[in-house]
Order: C-alpha cells, then sequence, then structure tokens
C-alpha cells in the first residue's frame, strides 16, 4: 500500500499535524470504524476530558487490532467535540497517539449522543 499526502499550493496550508488530503494507492482492505465513545466495556465513562479522549483513542486502537491493521493504517479522522474548551487537549492526545502519523482530518463542534460524553471519534482504515 502507498499513502501520498496531498497538499494543493492553490488551497491553504494545514493548521496542525494532518494532511489536507491523503492519496491511498493499492490496499486489499478498507475499514469503517464507527465512532468511538469514551466508554470502558464495562460502560464506565470518566469524568475529565482527558480521559474520556485517551479511552475513545484505546477504542479506536482495539477495532484497529482487532481488524489486523495499525495506526499507521488510519487514513481519515473525524472527531466530534462536545466544546471547543477540549481542543488543545484533544490535539496533543491525538499527536501522542498518532506519532508521526498524519492522515486527513476533521474536528466537528457538535452536541453528542450522551450528555456524558466528551466526544466521540470516527475513522477509515487501509492495509
Amino acid at each position: 500500500m502507498k499513502l501520498t499526502k496531498i497538499n494543493s499550493d492553490r488551497a491553504p496550508k494545514a493548521l496542525g499535524e494532518y494532511s489536507q488530503a491523503l492519496l491511498v494507492e493499492g490496499f486489499d482492505s478498507l475499514l469503517f470504524i464507527s465512532g468511538q465513545i469514551p466508554s470502558e466495556k464495562s460502560g464506565h465513562v470518566p469524568s475529565d476530558f482527558e480521559s474520556q479522549c485517551r479511552l475513545a483513542w484505546c477504542n479506536i486502537l482495539d477495532q484497529l487490532k482487532a481488524a489486523d491493521m495499525e495506526v499507521t493504517s488510519l487514513v481519515k479522522i473525524t472527531t466530534y467535540l462536545s466544546s471547543r474548551e477540549f481542543a488543545e487537549i484533544n490535539g496533543s492526545v491525538r499527536r501522542e497517539v498518532l506519532g508521526s502519523h498524519h492522515p486527513a482530518l476533521t474536528v466537528i463542534i457538535a452536541g453528542i449522543f450522551d450528555e456524558n460524553w466528551l466526544l466521540e471519534i470516527e475513522a477509515y482504515a487501509v492495509k
């Protein structure tokens, strides 16, 4: 599989560590990961944002592992935040999880299904 970052010089530059577009060639499998919530298998939801963010990412990584994929398989991530105030922590945790991998990215401030959840993350991955 070949991933090529696309960042047109005719469009605004990315405002963070992500690719404006990602060309994916020569892949065998495409994985659609539904919005992962900040809940443990037991149903427990931490009260603070950073713990919720890390838990949602753990759930993303668990789905990748179940599909025999890794974080570098991610090509598109959409994060829904309940408030703009969480943007900085969200970005920090995301950069920690992704490392030098920079998939396409969207962050949306929106109402979240359960009022206890402060975010939800969905993703697409290929291998």
